[in-house]
C-alpha cells in the first residue's frame, strides 16, 4: 500500500480520506462518500452486525448496495423506532457525546395508570441498586386507559437500558418503547422496518443542535487547573 505516494507497510496508520491518496496494487482507493441514514427499528430486531443466537439484526432491512454502517447508539431488541446509521464516525460520536446533552424523546407505554407523583418521580430520578443514578429530562402523559398509559419521555443522556430500569425501580413495567426523535429529527410516518437517507435540512438542522455546546466550550476558553 502506498499513502501520498510513499509505501506504508502499516495496516492501522492514520489517514484522512479527504486529503490522503491511498494506492493499493497500484489502484487508487477512494474513500465511500458520507452516508447518514434514519431505520424506523421493529420491535425484535438487535443492532448487531451478528448475533450469536442468531436473532434479526437491522442489517437485513438495509439495502445491499449502501457501504458498511453502524448504528448511532442502539435500541435494545425490544425496543422500536428510530435509529441512525452512518458510515462518518466522527459524526456519531458527537451524536453521541453526553456534553452534546442531545435529546432523545420516547414514547412509552406503562402498565400502570400515571399520575402527577410518577411524572415527578421520573424527572426527580431515582438510584438502582448498583448505585446508576437515572433520571429524565422530562416526562409527561400521552394518553391513559383503564390499565395502561402512554408517557412521552425525553432523555438528554442516555444509559443502558436508561428508561427499562429507571421505571423498574419505580415499580412501572414497560409494554412498549418507541423512540421518536432525535433532537430536531422526528420519526414521523417512516414505515416500519424501513430506511430512507436524512435530507439534507434534516442534517444540517442535526448538526446545528449539537454545535451550542461546542460553541459554549470554545467561548469559556481552556479549563482552570487547581492550584
Amino acid at each position: 500500500m502506498t499513502l501520498n505516494g510513499g509505501i506504508c507497510r502499516n495496516p492501522e496508520a492514520p489517514v484522512r480520506t479527504e486529503r490522503d491518496r491511498i494506492e493499493v496494487d497500484g489502484g487508487e482507493v477512494a474513500a465511500h462518500a458520507k452516508v447518514y441514514l434514519m431505520l424506523n427499528k421493529p420491535r425484535g430486531v438487535v443492532t448487531t452486525a451478528s448475533d450469536e443466537k442468531g436473532r434479526e439484526t437491522v442489517y437485513g432491512y438495509l439495502d445491499e448496495s449502501l457501504p458498511w454502517l453502524v448504528p448511532v447508539g442502539r435500541l435494545d431488541k425490544a425496543s422500536e423506532g428510530l435509529l441512525l446509521l452512518t458510515n462518518d464516525s466522527e459524526w456519531a460520536a458527537r451524536v453521541l457525546a453526553p456534553e452534546t446533552h442531545l435529546d432523545k424523546t420516547y414514547h412509552v407505554q406503562i402498565a400502570a395508570i400515571a399520575d402527577a407523583a410518577l411524572l415527578a418521580s421520573i424527572a426527580a430520578g431515582v438510584r438502582t441498586g448498583d448505585g446508576v443514578f437515572l433520571r429524565a429530562k422530562s416526562a409527561r402523559i400521552l394518553r391513559g386507559g383503564d390499565k395502561n398509559s402512554w408517557l412521552e419521555i425525553v432523555l438528554d443522556e442516555g444509559k443502558n437500558r436508561h428508561i427499562r430500569r429507571m421505571l423498574a425501580q419505580l415499580g412501572v413495567e414497560v409494554l412498549r418503547l418507541l423512540r421518536v426523535a432525535i433532537g430536531p429529527l422526528r420519526l414521523g410516518d417512516l414505515p416500519k422496518g424501513t430506511s430512507r437517507p436524512l435530507t439534507d435540512v434534516e442534517k444540517c438542522d442535526l448538526d446545528r443542535a449539537m454545535r451550542p455546546q461546542a460553541a459554549v466550550r470554545s467561548r469559556a476558553g481552556p479549563p482552570l487547573r487547581k492550584a
